[in-house]
């Protein structure tokens, strides 16, 4: 029924018919990406019975997914007839199946359902988590199943975009697919497009085309984030042995508890690994630290750190002392007066490509509260960022405490006394 049909696809997107696993496309917007998405799978749907499962992170009700969409390319294309739009599915006459859900909500048991999926569409896949895409990708597993990612870049550190642009899987086709590969390109967006290049030529690549931004719009550092990348300090950053390697925490269980490993020479600050994680005890990150047999200086705690546990009866700081652990505590200095700290001293830092990539996102994503009604920014927000954002203020409030010496108790010099030598003169 198909194949009779007069229907036109940007040159870039003609790989969509041809098999893969990934099939990815990437960049700004009207360039027709979610739109020829949308056609090419209600063309394949109608020459065979397949499953489609058309998903995105958070999808509170249909209306947050591609259903519109897919409707109106059925009455465009002239197959009201053969598919039957329900409220939350679509149904083929020849057994095709259109299905609708967020990935956010599902976890390893009840994503089950979907492994037999001929496609997945994950749309506005920017916003994909790292969790989402390990527990999406092994689940589909049908012979000659395709996952196909559709989706406007952000940061160049979110998992989307370092998985299927910066390491793209051999098994993956990706395009990056602007506003100029639009043949059809609307008279009305070319319009908005140069009203944005004329008043907010910041944003104006990102939005139109697709390139990533340094920092998400409102982040508290984003002009910091942002020098550190055009000046080469976000760069391969190797430990050295001749140096102090001190760590800078941020307390959490459930919440995460953040580490920042530093090493500092002169005015240059060395950020060369970040560590983050939740629900482990003390004794995991003093016994990952000390494997890692650096020449270690001292263990800096926020101001919490010497509050006892009520049900060990002892402070982070002794618990960490009994493994081993040399600590210091952190001064207790206001989070805005931080922060203006932490601005003062990102150009002398220099962080680790490779082994900082959390603290680079995070630090790219800190930024503040918004008051609805005034829409005044309010103090920083306390989220999944938040925490190594937090241990990278310590840093600052600590920066001029990070020595390379061994502070020794010093060693009380011999008391002078007359030399005896036993003979009169």
């Amino acid at each position: 029924m198909a194949e009779n049909l007069d229907v036109h696809f940007p040159e870039k997107l003609q790989f969509l018919f041809a098999p893969k696993r990934y099939k990815v496309a990437h960049g700004g917007r009207g360039s027709g990406k979610s739109y020829n998405f949308a056609q090419a799978l209600i063309l394949l749907a109608a020459q065979k019975p397949m499953r489609v499962l058309c998903t995105r992170e958070i999808q509170k009700s249909i209306k947050q997914s591609v259903h519109l969409l897919l409707s109106d390319q059925i009455q465009r294309l002239g197959l009201g007839a053969f598919f039957t739009v329900l409220e939350t599915e679509i149904r083929g006459m020849n057994g095709s199946l259109f299905m609708f859900a967020g990935l956010a909500q599902h976890t390893v048991e009840s994503i089950k359902s979907i492994e037999g999926c001929d496609i997945v569409w994950v749309e506005e896949a920017q916003t994909v988590s790292k969790k989402s895409w390990d527990i999406l990708i092994p689940t589909i597993r049908k012979d000659d199943s395709e996952i196909w990612v559709s989706f406007n870049p952000d940061l160049d550190t979110d998992d989307t975009y370092t998985r299927f642009v910066l390491n793209p899987a051999p098994s993956a086709t990706v395009v990056e697919m602007n506003f100029g590969d639009n043949p059809y390109f609307p008279k009305e967006l070319e319009a908005e497009r140069l009203h944005c290049m004329e008043t907010n030529p910041e944003d104006y690549e990102n939005i139109w085309l697709g390139k990533c931004r340094s920092a998400v719009t409102g982040a508290i550092y984003a002009n910091e984030v942002n020098a550190a990348t055009l000046h080469g300090r976000i760069c391969n950053v190797p430990y050295d042995p001749l140096l102090k390697v001190h760590a800078i925490w941020d307390l959490g269980w459930n919440d995460s508890m953040a580490i920042l490993l530093v090493q500092k020479v002169r005015s240059e600050i060395r950020i060369i690994e970040s560590i983050e994680d939740d629900h482990k005890t003390l004794d995991y990150y003093a016994g990952l630290l000390n494997s890692k047999k650096y020449n270690w200086g001292y263990d800096f705690l926020p101001h919490d750190g010497r509050t006892k546990d009520f049900k060990t009866g002892k402070s982070t700081e002794e618990l960490l002392k009994a493994f081993g652990r040399k600590v210091k505590i952190t001064p207790n200095m206001p989070i805005e007066s931080g922060i203006k700290a932490a601005r003062l001293m990102f150009s002398q830092c220099y962080f680790d490509k490779a082994h900082s990539i959390r603290l680079l996102e995070c630090l790219k994503r800190y930024r503040r509260s918004i008051n609805p009604r005034t829409n005044e920014a309010g103090a920083p927000l306390h989220d999944t960022y938040s925490h190594s954002a937090d241990a990278f203020r310590y840093l600052a409030v600590n920066a001029e405490s990070l020595s390379n010496e061994d502070r020794r108790a010093p060693v009380a010099a011999p008391r002078w006394q007359p030399y005896d030598s036993g003979v009169g003169y």
